[in-house]
């Protein structure tokens, strides 16, 4: 139905005129009487045996809803509804921002990819703490944190912290996201020496908790094989708890649509199926040559049940979804968990 009738309706409109109509038709419906139940009831895939512990969090499914899609934890109570094990919201700044000036959300149709250079935009850690406060859901959350646009990277380190602090009470994981292509010279922070510095602070933040959260980092999927292997040295040396594979690119090859239209559209992240393959190798890599010595969550280019079989396979414990879900719709996620249990059939 979503393919048919739901998404033709949404793509008549700008990609950031359909998000937000969108979160509005979620939570008109989500108000009418059984609609949650009957929703849960069609979507949600309930078996233990899709059940996994990651990072000491036990996830009822290992689908996810990628950093992105919600930032501010809007429909924090609807995603377990729609299937999802768990939710990632963000990324959160510690002031509010509005993000680039629009357009900044484009489709690829032709593609089945997104072009995005959001950057950042969110209601700041405060009042996302506020929401995540008065939420009824008890969906596993994590909170993907970055750093203001006015912030430079020598002062970094100080947001990074005090969004960890607003919101630890609230979440049950955190992303570090130093990936996006979005934020002026934020990629620099995935350097060496920058990055280190960075997560011991933050581990040493975790530290002094009544109990530590799991930190995983978000990566590119643009890093050499020499830039994983310092990210392999670094999450093992830091000890968090593991890597997000991958952010969006900002290669625009093999693309379908014409190159015209991708150069009217300019800067941005590319996400959706043309990083499907550079996604699983990052995952594939980071696997193998870490001995799989830390937890791995894959995202990127997942638009069918296969593509979330193979992020598995090649050594991703969990895997999101963002871009599929806009092209895919809710289905998708039933189709991977329902996937998921037909293998594991197969294999007893």
């Amino acid at each position: 139905m979503y393919k048919f009738f739901v998404r033709p309706f949404l793509f008549l409109y700008n990609p950031e005129e359909a998000h937000y109509r969108t979160f509005e038709m979620i939570r008109f419906l989500f108000k009418l009487p059984l609609f949650n139940y009957l929703f849960s009831k069609y979507y949600r895939v309930t078996d233990k045996k899709l059940a996994k512990t990651v990072a000491g969090l036990h996830f009822p499914n290992p689908v996810g809803l990628a950093a992105g899609m919600d930032k501010n934890g809007n429909l924090i109570n609807y995603w377990s509804s729609m299937g999802f094990g768990f939710v990632e919201i963000g990324t959160v700044t510690p002031l509010p921002q509005a993000g680039n000036e629009t357009p900044r959300l484009f489709r690829l149709p032709k593609d089945n990819a997104l072009i995005n250079r959001m950057g950042f935009n969110n209601d700041g850690q405060i009042e996302v703490a506020k929401r995540l406060a008065k939420r009824h859901s008890h969906i596993i959350v994590g909170g993907n944190i970055g750093k203001n646009k006015i912030t430079p990277n020598e002062d970094a380190i100080h947001d990074y912290l005090s969004c960890f602090n607003s919101l630890y009470n609230y979440v049950h994981y955190f992303v570090v996201n130093v990936s996006s292509p979005n934020t002026p010279n934020l990629r620099e922070l995935q350097e060496k020496e920058p990055l280190k510095e960075l997560l011991w602070a933050l581990q040493k933040a975790n530290h002094t908790k009544p109990e530590e959260k799991p930190i995983f980092l978000k990566i590119a999927p643009d890093l050499t094989d020499s830039q994983l292997d310092d990210i392999i040295e670094i999450v093992q040396e830091t000890k968090i708890a593991g890597v997000v594979a991958t952010n969006t690119t900002l290669s625009r090859n093999g693309l379908k649509t014409d190159p015209e239209i991708i150069n009217v559209i300019g800067a941005g992240g590319l996400s959706g199926q043309p990083i499907k393959k550079r996604s699983t190798e990052v995952i594939r890599y980071l696997a193998q040559k870490s001995g799989k010595s830390f937890a791995i969550i894959g995202v990127g280019g997942i638009h069918s049940a296969e593509d979330a079989l193979e992020k598995l396979e090649a050594g991703a414990d969990l895997v999101q979804l963002y871009t599929g879900l806009v092209y895919e719709g809710p289905g998708l996620v039933r189709n991977i968990n329902k996937t998921l249990l037909r293998k594991q059939a197969l294999q007893n």
